[in-house]
């Protein structure tokens, strides 16, 4: 612990860090912990797992007394990263009375009333907590620290509006800190407008790059699911995510995985905050195997451990593939990235290929047979897009992805009855 307490840390967290069995800083916690320390604005260019919750952490619970009202707000993009921050920062101040509080949509906001008085810390989404400021259930007036944390996915997800709102409401002389993955024209204008002198520190990223595998199988779309199946049955160790790109898909692939014997639970902003939260449980305590995913719920929660990741539908940004296979190959562990390619995502996958200039190896399609799935009123879901060959492989298709295609007359008749009835619903 001996390098922790250079970093200037006091007795008291030093203390709960030996409990929580810290042994020694990140790079990002050597780099930024001490500036933190002696009231520096910092922005810090660092990934989700690479330690930054101490790095915001160990300024607030070292520099602030308790019981003066709300003295540090922290703003996180989802509901799922709140709880996972104030739980670490609980961790942290064992040896510090501070009342730490997570707020956040999708629960109850009467409990929140009551509690809001009585806290130190509050760390919370943006939408819940300008609905607090709307009712005037929140005092920032007295924040002394800052914490803009995933700035990056707070822009993704449409908050800079939102985010500028609530900055404006807290004293103009404090301390803020800025934490994202990457540090874009976007992010630094923020900083330029709301932090006074900042200090830039980059970390490098956690992931490393000689030990994640990227592969691919291009397979027809209406058997993704087939593979996907035949895949699952062979992973037996290390904690598996699988990305959707839509809720009713992420449950619709769960759903049937479940049926099939795979231990999995799907994980999205349609569910209700109690039933995400013992999910995430489950998934922490390696109790759950498999995690259906969207983009949005999965962003920003460090959760260790996880050996393969799987693209069965991928997302329409690229920083969303990154941010994805980023989820494996953590701390020195090897890791997986597998994407589905059906006909449908050749476009997309191509620009992640020349945009991101990755090397991602194709696979041959195993032997695997084919499997009905399931809707949720119990009946077999007929797919149109089920016949697989070779004329419609990726390979095949790389050059022609900007050609317009020919349509057979068939599908020429399919479209206009399309139209057709699409007209007759609009009189």
């Amino acid at each position: 612990m001996e390098k922790f307490r250079k970093l200037g840390l006091n007795d008291e967290l030093i203390r709960s860090l030996e409990e929580h069995h810290f042994e020694t800083p990140t790079e990002i916690q050597e780099k930024a912990i001490p500036q933190v320390l002696i009231g520096k604005d910092i922005i810090a260019g660092a990934s989700t797992g690479s330690g930054k919750t101490l790095v915001f952490g160990a300024g607030i619970i070292q520099n602030l007394v308790g019981h003066s009202g709300v003295q540090a707000l922290v703003l996180v993009p989802t509901r799922e990263l709140a709880e996972q921050v104030a739980q670490s920062l609980e961790s942290f101040s064992t040896y510090k009375k501070l009342k730490i509080l997570s707020i956040y949509g999708g629960t109850s906001i009467n409990p929140q009333f009551r509690e809001l008085p009585k806290a130190d810390v509050v760390v919370g989404t943006p939408g819940r907590i300008l609905d607090h400021i709307g009712r005037k259930t929140i005092d920032l007036s007295k924040v002394k620290i800052l914490v803009l944390d995933e700035m990056d996915t707070m822009l993704d997800m449409g908050f800079i509006r939102d985010v500028e709102k609530i900055i404006n409401r807290c004293p103009k002389y404090r301390q803020t800190m800025l934490f994202s993955a990457t540090v874009s024209q976007s992010v630094s204008q923020i900083a330029k407008r709301y932090m006074n002198h900042p200090i830039e520190i980059m970390a490098e990223d956690q992931v490393d790059p000689r030990k994640l595998t990227q592969i691919y199988y291009d397979v027809s779309d209406g058997m993704k699911f087939s593979l996907l199946y035949h895949l699952l049955q062979k992973e037996h160790e290390g904690l598996v995510m699988v990305f959707c790109d839509t809720q009713r898909n992420t449950d619709f692939v769960a759903r049937n995985l479940q049926r099939l014997g795979i231990n999995a639970l799907p994980i999205h902003g349609g569910l209700s905050q109690k039933k995400r939260n013992d999910v995430m449980k489950l998934f922490h305590s390696k109790e759950l195997a498999v995690l259906i995913c969207t983009d949005v719920a999965a962003r920003g929660l460090d959760i260790g451990g996880v050996s393969h990741v799987y693209n069965y539908e991928l997302p329409n940004e690229i920083n969303n593939y990154i941010h994805r296979i980023g989820r494996t190959a953590r701390a020195g562990s090897a890791g997986i990235a597998i994407s589905l390619i059906g006909s449908r995502d050749y476009n997309l996958f191509n620009r992640v290929i020349n945009v991101l200039d990755m090397n991602v190896e194709r696979k041959e399609l195993p032997f695997f047979k084919k499997i009905e799935m399931i809707n949720e009123r119990g009946h077999s879901r007929q797919d149109k897009f089920s016949k697989f060959s070779k004329s419609n492989s990726f390979d095949s298709k790389r050059d022609e992805f900007f050609r317009p295609r020919q349509k057979s007359r068939s599908h020429r008749r399919l479209s206009q009855n399309r139209v057709h009835m699409a007209r007759k619903s609009w009189h």
